[in-house]
């Protein structure tokens, strides 16, 4: 007898989908590694370094909006792939100008901000498709899947590949990102199309008066935009504090980001089930209260075990949170909308990075390399205290 009790499976679409997702963020990890590392054999200035952070997150706030809406009006699929080679295009340039002997601080700030344009474009249709991929009884489980290949990627195997290569060459980082783009690139392609036709114009009002008008994720979109302000104040320098206070080598710092990832990946793996467990608002108010502490905690470590410590505390409740929003925005949110609202939720929530990153930037020039991650665990304190009543009602409200 055929058993009918087995664990619905996700379509092989979604699986292809994933697959790209760890591949191009593999690469993406090496090159996040390896950039601070340039940077700093070309400027010790806190400002300058968190320069080429700023420059990776403008395209958050200039291109927002502009990709919601081309995710809505034209096959998600493909501008996700094209994006990626793009992507391919500018890193494997980039590798070929820095092993030429070309490397400067401007040619890492344009490579940074061409990078950045492309994620934003493929980021914002990544999230967008997932509705259309996934029946949704299964997006949380689809959506913890993606944050966790995503993380382990990113953040666990990426960065030592990322910092081993650039000690064997600088050029290497940027052209392990060239091709993690185009493998991923050519997986994208294979994804089932779907088309929209909605008008630039009116689809951007639509997804801006959506918003507004859910309380729920408007208020989200809002903390979310404090959170990662604070977030990049404390970590545009964060190579300067391991290499400088800590006195890491390149190996050390790449070593650190794989321990911050640990949690990041436990947070993928079992966030749904926390939050299955515990229920969504105790879930968010647990990674809110987590990660202001966690940062205060990171100032003040006075090693690498404990910094690293606290990075993967504050990675495992990052993800939680994601997990939480991501999946309430996915299920909020129209499919014919989702790509417009989600650009505008992106630019409310991350277009404060390039602030934060010139603003942490500054501080540790003026406060000293510990003092970003103090003010920016201060700060997200106040904004939760500020808001913790309007947000538990309005959670309660949507049900």
């Amino acid at each position: 007898m055929a058993r009918t009790d087995a664990k619905p499976r996700l379509p092989q679409a979604y699986l292809r989908l994933w697959l790209a997702t760890g591949i191009d963020n593999f690469g993406t990890g090496a090159f996040t590694a390896a950039v601070p590392l340039l940077a700093v054999t070309v400027t010790h200035d806190p400002r300058l370094v968190s320069l080429v952070a700023t420059a990776a997150y403008l395209p958050w706030l200039l291109l927002s909006l502009p990709a919601g809406s081309l995710a809505d009006r034209h096959d998600r699929a493909t501008l996700m792939w094209r994006a990626q080679a793009g992507q391919a295009a500018l890193a494997g340039t980039a590798a070929v100008v820095v092993a030429c002997g070309g490397l400067s601080l401007p040619v890492l700030v344009v490579t940074a901000f061409g990078l950045g344009a492309g994620e934003v474009v493929f980021g914002t249709a990544a999230q967008a498709i997932v509705p259309d991929l996934v029946a949704k009884p299964l997006l949380p489980r689809a959506n913890g899947r993606l944050q966790a290949i995503t993380t382990f990627a990113d953040q666990f195997a990426g960065p030592p590949a990322g910092s081993l290569l650039f000690g064997l060459a600088a050029a290497l980082p940027l052209g392990l990102d060239a091709v993690s783009f185009g493998l991923a690139a050519v997986l994208v392609a294979t994804v089932p199309r779907r088309a929209g036709n909605i008008p630039a114009r009116t689809g951007l009002k639509e997804g801006v008066a959506w918003l507004w008008r859910h309380r729920l994720l408007r208020i989200l979109a809002i903390l979310l935009g404090v959170n990662t302000f604070c977030g990049q104040l404390a970590y545009a320098t964060l190579v300067l504090l391991a290499t400088q206070v800590l006195h890491l080598d390149a190996r050390g710092y790449g070593l650190l980001l794989t321990g911050a990832a640990l949690g990041s990946v436990l947070g993928g793996l079992v966030g749904v089930r926390v939050v299955t467990r515990i229920g969504a608002l105790p879930a968010l108010l647990t990674a809110l209260i987590v990660n202001a502490a966690a940062f205060a905690g990171i100032g003040l470590s006075p090693g690498a075990v404990v910094l690293g410590a606290f990075l993967a505390l504050n990675g495992f409740v990052t993800t939680l949170w994601n997990v939480v929003t991501v999946g309430l925005r996915q299920q909020c949110v129209p499919s014919g909308l989702l790509g417009r609202v989600t650009s505008v939720y992106r630019l409310v929530g991350w277009g404060l990075i390039p602030a934060g990153t010139l603003t942490g930037g500054l501080v540790a020039h003026a406060l000293g390399l510990r003092a970003p991650y103090l003010v920016a665990g201060a700060v997200r304190g106040i904004a939760l205290v500020v808001v913790l009543p309007v947000l538990i009602r309005a959670l309660r409200d949507s049900g």
